[in-house]
């Protein structure tokens, strides 16, 4: 559906009353290519909508571009960039709805209120650079990063404007055409060998991003297009007023050769030594504070023994005990019959079925075991407690209650996966240090470290930690001992990076063919480093579970990126099973439970669908923004959200039944790049939100949440 225009005066200028089935509001602003309204779904969602001007419209080349520009944004949707919720590039008036996210361009910021502090460009640079490392991973170069083109949102910086030649931010052209970019913030080669420009240029552009973020101008500055453009390519950038410990890895990145230029990965290990985290602060400026008395900081909750946890809970009384006696007697004669039924009756509760205890619902709980910790904690269930992991510190919770039981501090740094026991001892799993240790589960006392070489990635399966090191090598270390038990390659995989699910045996390595067509799958034995089969099933696939000897996967297409199937490969009999969803859906993460997967989209979009009958089964819009990976017991599914809600749906027939309040609080800046998933155990929900707070709830009765 085209765009529709107002019927009064002027009606065919920039005033169209809505795109699609979006209605637009008001206009946010007007670019050399379109103009940006606020827009509202049916629902109610906010959106940001573009629209591409009458003009260029109608010009098959800037047709094209804008057909580019949203497949770019669609392939790279996600922490770093404006999720693309529609789009129509083949609309009279072509556009292209996105979420909507509050917060100025780097450019207005800087301009209402000068250079930023030191503190904050650290964080804009590895925010910047997380962004330029997940759009160069899907093969896209952006080419236009500049400070209009980056949102300083609550959750870090955002990247828009994917690829995109705005002839009205240009004078200058090549001999190829249109230029492409903006000469301020443009690369050497884009100058010299537009044909030829690469990722390395949208490194050249960071550097000149984060120089007029300290200065509030360009490395290169000048009102004509013309000298800037000889000022980049053969004059030194002038970095007066940059702070010290920035200016040389800024240096680095305006290098006037590509190869000379650190990539983004390389920034965010520099950055680390200067201590720039992605998700501990927000952008947006502090308010005024004079009326408002200042909090008392809240004490650092001491641990205590789990023992003295246990004894300080209510203690029943002696009519309450006689009562808990005289059931213990009627369920030990229900337990006895259930024993006699045989194994069956056992197996659907701890499948997650209907649950089969009696015991009274859980009233929930939530702390703040870490008050002065930033980011969302990162958690899992072992050792019958609740181990969790926040930057700086690993922590045990006793899941009855929410008391801290120990405290461990490790390597200040965003840990990659929640702890977990294995081999009977805690792995704090903090992938960015050089230090990997196993924690006592009981005290949280280290039982052994090593050092580690420098890696690609890390991951626990079975009792053995997977290392990648940087030449592909992939090392098994034994997490109960920290020995290292194999080192070698793994045929078919040059730099793996494994997956695994609890419960199976196997780990996971993909390779992606290079013309992206298939994908190379190896089941590797964790304990031993053998390969157990190996599979090149057709498309770009992830696996996301496995049940009764099948893994499951999701599909992206090539065009977009988006997920558009589901498949189910049986290795057993070489069978593969593949089911097309309905819609595409961008960003996808999903669950399995039985035949049955569970996918969300970034933009709240939930289906449940049937591999074994080919089907979808239902479709929940849930309006949500981001998701974290959703999980299930059977009877719900539940996902965490941005704002720190937990939501329950129903596995049978997708009806929202449950959510918790939003918990964004006084830390409403810090939200994580990726949201931890809730952790089931023992008919509860525990979850973790972005204020720093762990709670639990009931999971038999989510409409009491």
């Amino acid at each position: 559906m085209a765009p529709q225009g107002n019927t009064g005066a002027g009606a065919e200028a920039e005033l169209p009353e809505y795109a699609g089935h979006y209605r637009l509001e008001s206009c946010l602003g007007s670019g050399g290519m379109g103009v940006v309204h606020v827009a509202r779904s049916t629902s109610g969602m906010k959106l940001a909508v573009k629209i591409v001007h009458a003009e260029f419209a109608r010009d098959p080349e800037f047709r094209g571009r804008f057909r580019q520009e949203v497949a770019a944004a669609r392939k790279v949707s996600g922490a770093f960039t404006a999720s693309v919720v529609d789009a129509d590039p083949d609309a009279e008036r072509p556009w292209m709805a996105t979420l909507f996210i509050p917060g100025p361009t780097l450019s207005d910021e800087v301009k209402r209120n000068g250079p930023m502090e030191p503190a904050q460009l650290r964080r804009l640079m590895a925010g910047l650079a997380e962004a330029l490392r997940d759009i160069h991973r899907v093969g896209v170069v952006h080419r236009d990063l500049k400070p209009s083109n980056v949102l300083l949102a609550e959750d870090g910086p955002k990247v828009i404007d994917f690829g995109i030649s705005r002839p009205k931010d240009s004078e200058l052209r090549t001999e190829t055409g249109k230029l492409i970019g903006t000469p301020p913030f443009m690369a050497p080669e884009q100058f010299r060998r537009p044909r030829e420009v690469g990722p390395a240029a949208d490194i050249f552009a960071l550097g000149s991003v984060m120089v007029h973020a300290a200065t509030g101008r360009g490395p290169f500055d000048s009102d004509s297009p013309y000298v800037v453009a000889y000022q980049v390519v053969h004059d030194e950038p002038d970095l007066s007023d940059v702070p010290a410990n920035l200016a040389p890895l800024i240096v680095r990145c305006l290098a006037k050769e590509p190869e000379d230029r650190p990539t983004p990965d390389e920034l965010m290990r520099e950055l680390r030594s200067v201590a720039a985290s992605y998700d501990t602060q927000a952008f947006i400026p502090a308010q005024r504070t004079e009326e408002r008395p200042e909090r008392e900081p809240e004490p650092e909750p001491e641990p205590r023994p789990r023992e003295q946890a246990a004894r300080t809970r209510r203690r029943p009384s002696k009519k309450a005990a006689l009562v808990a006696i005289a059931v213990g007697l009627v369920l030990a004669g229900v337990l006895a019959s259930v024993q006699w039924l045989g194994d069956g009756a056992g197996a659907v509760a701890k499948s997650g079925g209907e649950p089969t205890s009696t015991a009274s619902p859980f009233a929930g709980w939530a702390r703040k075991p870490v008050p002065k910790g930033t980011g969302t904690a990162q958690c899992s269930y072992g050792a019958t407690q609740l181990l969790c992991a926040q930057p700086g510190v690993v922590f045990a919770l006793d899941p009855a209650d929410g008391a801290l039981l120990w405290r461990h501090s490790v390597f200040e740094s965003k840990p990659s996966e929640p702890p977990a026991v294995v081999g009977g001892l805690v792995q704090p799993m903090v992938d960015e240090g050089r230090r990997l240790e196993a924690l006592d589960p009981a005290s949280g006392k280290a039982r052994w470290r090593r050092t580690l070489p420098a890696h690609h990635g890390m991951q626990l399966a079975g009792g053995t930690l997977l290392l990648t090191l940087l030449d592909g090598t992939v090392t098994g270390v034994d997490a109960a001992t920290g020995d290292t038990g194999w080192s070698h390659r793994i045929p078919g995989q040059p730099l793996p990076t494994f997956v695994s699910f609890p419960g199976d045996p196997l780990a996971y390595a993909m390779n992606l063919s290079a013309d992206a067509s298939t994908t190379q799958v190896t089941a590797v034995d964790p304990a031993t480093g053998d390969v157990r089969w190996e599979a090149r099933l057709s498309g770009n696939v992830t696996p996301v579970g496995v049940h009764d000897g099948s893994v499951f996967f999701l599909s992206t297409n090539e065009v977009y990126g988006d997920t558009d199937a589901v498949v189910r490969y049986t290795p057993a009999t070489r069978s593969t099973r593949r089911v097309k969803l309905p819609v595409a859906r961008s960003d996808a993460q999903a669950t399995v439970h039985g035949n049955t997967v569970f996918v969300l989209a970034t933009s709240g979009a939930l289906d449940a669908v049937d591999t074994e009958t080919g089907k979808r089964l239902w479709n929940l819009e849930t309006s949500v923004s981001r998701g974290s990976v959703p999980v299930t017991d059977g009877r719900h599914v539940y996902f965490t959200t941005a704002d720190g809600r937990l939501l329950a749906v129903e596995a049978a027939n997708g009806r929202l039944v449950g959510q918790t309040p939003a918990r964004l609080g006084s830390n409403s800046g810090t939200v994580a790049g990726a949201l931890p998933h809730p952790v089931l155990a023992d008919h509860h929900v525990y979850a973790t939100a972005p204020d720093g707070t762990v709670f639990a709830v009931d999971a038999r009765d989510p409409s009491a949440w």
